[in-house]
């Protein structure tokens, strides 16, 4: 099973919006390239020079090297010579090779190993990768009036268009009329740009230049439009069995690892996610998430795949028609599946798609109250199995947040002692201090105020805030820049809470605090709070 990003992937742009896998090379096609090597070689370089080989055994006497030479066998002398006689050649040939970081000494694009027999859906990741970042790459050289470049390139991109036509062809064996037009249009705009630019290369009147290059950019980008169409033909039927083979199939090794494919796509960015909406993949999770024959892993496998299709980073919406109307099922086994996982990872996974769907529609927040939501969760929270880091904090806190824009909310709140826990999470530390625990640390922290704030229009809420001793916490928030990890986000919301706060309990402020973080207007108070230097007195 996989946990899910915390705060979502962003994807490029490129032609016909499959821009993405530029953004992504290094995590799956491992290219060689040449800024990569070249760094590599002189490291490889300087490590030689650091340690030549012929001061091995200048400091050892005379005597004592022939004793040494006598004493060990002739495999280990070998051994030992071998650096001295292969190290000066290794050094003659970093003296001849160039290390260079131009993009313009760039050799072709490698696909590392090559998408395994029979796996149309990573020769289509890879080559899409591949045909995306050429394209992204004559656009740049167009715009330097780098033409002998241009059209090497614009060869290059037919030779890897053309193969990947022809390698999904003779994997997917059968066609359809769509697909077919769309491969003659690519390959012919292709033919078309290689024509063009050769055309260029043979112009000397820089007027004759300009015209042509407005005519090769009309052709670049047309041809980005037809592999983008070509593209998401292949990936949308390639997707679709996917779905067929988890809907019709039985076998519960199949489905978990079919679902766990079906997650693997959505890490490849919003393109992805939006075909898996779009050909009804949407039901087919429904189906297994309500499905309690089905084993847990494959369960929170299905609710991965759902956190990511609704991720709020994602910009298209018009597809997820048949989540809206299965929603209901949806978020109820979601919640049943928070309220039995058996680990830290399973519940992640779920309550992240609960997050997520909060985001997607208040229905979803009016459905997780009468499903006791909230008792489930604050539950949850004093179960270390279950919630053990702060990135499961941060999803708890995110549905708490827009939960709480709902009057009933605050009752429900009291009751199970929700204020103590959002206060508890005012405090959340990092224990490793890496980037990404960081992060998340300030993430709750930000949503728990901001569910603070909203919480205490309630009277009662801010009362039993007031008890707790929230204000003061507020307060250091605001003035210790190390207590939030001079996060301005979450500066911004604790000052909102403190105002919401100050309204219901001024007395519970000094005059100090009054006059710097609730009187000024916010953005003074911002900007004092964010200037502060800490006292260490």
């Amino acid at each position: 099973m996989r946990r899910p990003p915390g705060d979502g992937d962003s994807t490029g742009e490129g032609p016909g919006n499959w821009g993405l896998w530029g953004a992504q090379e290094s995590r799956r096609l491992c290219c060689v390239g040449p800024d990569r090597c070249g760094q590599a070689l002189l490291q490889i370089g300087l490590n030689m020079m650091a340690l030549p080989g012929d001061h091995h055994l200048d400091s050892i006497p005379l005597q004592e090297q022939r004793l040494h030479f006598m004493q060990v066998d002739s495999v280990q002398r070998w051994m030992e010579d071998l650096k001295l006689m292969t190290e000066c050649e290794c050094m003659c040939v970093l003296q001849a090779k160039p290390i260079s970081l131009e993009e313009d000494m760039q050799s072709d694009l490698i696909l590392a190993g090559g998408p395994g027999p029979g796996d149309p859906l990573q020769l289509l990741l890879k080559r899409g990768w591949v045909i995306s970042t050429e394209l992204r790459r004559i656009g740049q050289k167009l715009a330097q009036n780098r033409w002998a470049r241009v059209h090497s390139m614009s060869v290059r991109l037919t030779c890897h268009a053309r193969s990947m036509v022809s390698e999904y062809s003779s994997i997917s064996r059968t066609t359809s009329q769509e697909m077919g037009q769309a491969e003659k249009l690519l390959m012919e705009k292709c033919s078309e740009l290689s024509v063009v630019t050769e055309r260029c290369l043979q112009v000397e009147n820089e007027h004759v230049l300009k015209s042509m290059k407005a005519c090769v950019s009309e052709t670049l980008s047309m041809l980005g439009q037809h592999f983008g169409q070509l593209l998401e033909l292949a990936l949308t039927r390639e997707v679709q069995a996917l779905v067929r083979k988890i809907d019709t199939s039985d076998n519960i090794y199949i489905m978990e690892s079919t679902t766990g494919n079906l997650f693997s796509l959505t890490q490849e960015g919003a393109p992805l996610c939006r075909i898996i909406a779009k050909v009804d993949g949407i039901l087919c999770l429904a189906d297994i998430l309500t499905d309690d024959s089905h084993s847990e892993a494959t369960r929170a496998e299905a609710a991965a795949v759902v956190a990511q299709v609704t991720s709020p980073h994602l910009s298209f919406s018009q597809h997820l028609t048949s989540f809206l109307e299965n929603m209901e099922e949806i978020v109820t086994a979601l919640i049943k599946l928070c309220q039995e996982a058996s680990s830290g990872e399973v519940f992640l996974l779920a309550s992240a798609a609960l997050a997520n769907i909060t985001f997607f529609d208040k229905m979803a927040c009016e459905m997780l109250l009468q499903l006791n939501a909230i008792r489930v969760l604050l539950e949850a929270c004093g179960d270390k199995q279950r919630v053990d880091t702060p990135y499961t904090r941060d999803q708890i806190v995110t549905i708490l947040a827009n939960m709480s824009v709902l009057e009933q909310c605050a009752s429900d709140i009291i009751q199970e002692n929700g204020v103590q826990l959002i206060m508890g999470m005012l405090s959340e530390k990092p224990k490793s201090g890496t980037p990404a625990e960081v992060a998340a640390c300030e993430r709750v922290q930000q949503k728990a105020a901001v569910t603070l704030a909203r919480l205490c229009r309630d009277p009662d809420v801010a009362q039993e805030a007031v008890r707790l001793s929230c204000m003061s916490r507020l307060i250091e928030l605001c003035r210790s820049p190390s207590e939030r990890n001079s996060s301005d986000a979450v500066l911004v919301a604790c000052l909102a809470a403190l105002r919401r706060l100050a309204g219901v309990c001024p007395e519970g402020l000094q005059d100090s605090d009054f006059q710097q973080l609730v009187q000024p207007r916010l953005v003074d108070s911002f900007l004092l709070c964010s200037n502060m230097e800490e006292s260490f007195v």
